[in-house]
């Protein structure tokens, strides 16, 4: 299976998880999930895989499904219940951020198989983690104030699309730009070039997982929790 046709089943499946948790426990289930992914996409985003002919981070649908969580939140419990979630997220993250780094002062024992390994996922370069995490809570809460000034707007159920694609692919806009300037501040102000097609390759990636999230946020609004 080559790897658009499973970057699409694996859209669909995270997509369709996150409704599942909906499903079963409301919004604190959307607090769990937006906490989850917040690590795992950190995780995830160490891959590198070829997609549609750029070389794209794996962690863009995981992250993507964040900023559905909190649009979900913002639609159905209201804005204040939206940051809050955001506020979440972003404890999650920086938690693990924390915690991982005193986890990996310890001295493995002889026996140890693990620790090189640790180091690898966890062992940040403080840019990138500023970066992760400034570009989390800037672009999150320009997520839920865009979708609110577009519920302003736009409140009939026929534009749910324009509040959840709209607030998203601008977020995400946001996100991206925030992160590469940060982490790769070395890469931008010695190779532009590459810099730019990094930041449009992550960008372009992220706007389809938007766009691809619109019918979940239909039948997320459908649902009686």
């Amino acid at each position: 299976m080559n790897n658009e046709i499973l970057w699409v089943l694996f859209a669909i499946v995270n997509f369709l998880m996150l409704l599942g948790i909906y499903r079963l426990f409301g919004k604190s289930g959307l607090l769990v999930w937006i906490g989850m992914s917040t690590v795992v996409a950190n995780i995830q985003v160490l891959k590198m895989v070829e997609l549609f002919g750029v070389t794209a981070t794996l962690g863009n649908i995981l992250y993507g499904t964040i900023f559905l969580a909190t649009d979900i939140i913002n639609e159905k419990y209201g804005k204040k219940e939206a940051r809050k979630a955001v506020w979440v997220g972003f404890y999650t993250l920086l938690s693990m951020t924390i915690i991982m780094q005193i986890a990996l002062r310890f001295q493995p024992a002889e026996s140890d198989m693990v620790n090189e390994s640790l180091k690898t996922l966890f062992d940040l370069v403080p840019q990138v983690a500023i970066g992760s995490l400034l570009a989390y809570i800037v672009s999150q809460n320009a997520d839920v104030w865009i979708f609110s000034k577009l519920k302003q707007k736009f409140s009939s159920d026929k534009y749910l699309w324009l509040r959840n694609n709209g607030s998203s692919m601008l977020s995400q806009l946001l996100d991206t730009s925030i992160f590469c300037v940060i982490a790769f501040w070395g890469l931008l102000l010695n190779d532009i070039e590459i810099w730019l097609q990094i930041f449009i390759s992550t960008y372009l990636i992220k706007f389809i997982v938007s766009a691809f999230d619109t019918p979940f946020m239909y039948i997320a609004k459908r649902m009686k929790n």
